[in-house]
């Protein structure tokens, strides 16, 4: 009973899990201004990967940000249509929460942690979780967007693209190092926990599967392209 997961939050990534969250087949790619070029083949390739035929899919899940809109938009249009035509489930997760998950299989339970994403603008979405578990995760502060050096880190390890994009904000020690207590932020960890993984979505949403898990995507803020308003006619 395969699960299809897919986020366009950041890079643009597919994953294919079984019914209890196994890896069974993934791919990405980092270009961000590509996703509607990119995703439908991405698709395609992870399920020949897999050996599936997409009839077979029980559900679809999709990140649903908080992103920039047109990126974000494009997975969003895409879970769903793919879902209406299977006429299975579309999930959708925030992405923020795959990053955290990820975290919580390599860091103890305990720690905290605040994951932040690139928003442009000298801005971050950001938000912060306590790690309970392997694949478990508390939200502490839900997904917001502001200017990375406004970010209250309050000693949580900080993850994410975020990360490395301001450094002079986030890191405490080093290039990319933050000691905070007994655990050791080191560049490999943050280079695995750049970008959300769709297979963490796709867990995710197998432990919320007795939630509503809407599709209602998380931009945070307007878009950069607005309408223009109308003219008012002069009267003469």
């Amino acid at each position: 009973m395969p699960v299809l997961a897919l986020d366009t939050s950041s890079a643009v990534a597919v994953s294919l899990t079984d019914d209890e969250g196994a890896l069974l087949a993934a791919r990405s790619d980092e270009q961000q201004r590509h996703h509607a070029e990119l995703l439908t083949p991405m698709i395609a390739a992870v399920l020949a990967d897999a050996g599936v035929d997409r009839r077979e899919l029980t559900s679809v899940v999709v990140g649903t940000g908080p992103a920039p809109f047109t990126g974000l938009r494009v997975g969003l249009v895409t879970a769903r249509t793919l879902a209406l035509a299977l006429g299975i489930p579309a999930r959708g997760v925030p992405s923020l929460d795959a990053i955290a998950s990820a975290a919580s299989r390599q860091l103890p339970a305990g720690t905290d942690v605040l994951v932040a994403t690139d928003a442009r603008r000298r801005e971050v979405y950001w938000a912060l979780y306590r790690l309970t578990g392997p694949g478990g995760i508390q939200v502490l502060v839900p997904p917001s967007v502001g200017a990375a050096a406004a970010v209250p880190a309050n000693g949580a390890l900080v993850l994410g693209r975020g990360a490395e994009l301001y450094q002079d904000v986030f890191v405490l020690d080093g290039p990319v190092v933050a000691p905070v207590g007994t655990v050791l932020m080191t560049p490999d960890l943050l280079d695995g926990l750049r970008d959300p993984d769709p297979a963490e979505l796709a867990r995710l949403s197998l432990q919320r599967s007795a939630e509503v898990l809407d599709t209602e995507p998380l931009y945070l803020r307007r878009p950069d392209a607005v309408p223009q308003p109308a003219r008012k006619r002069a009267l003469g």
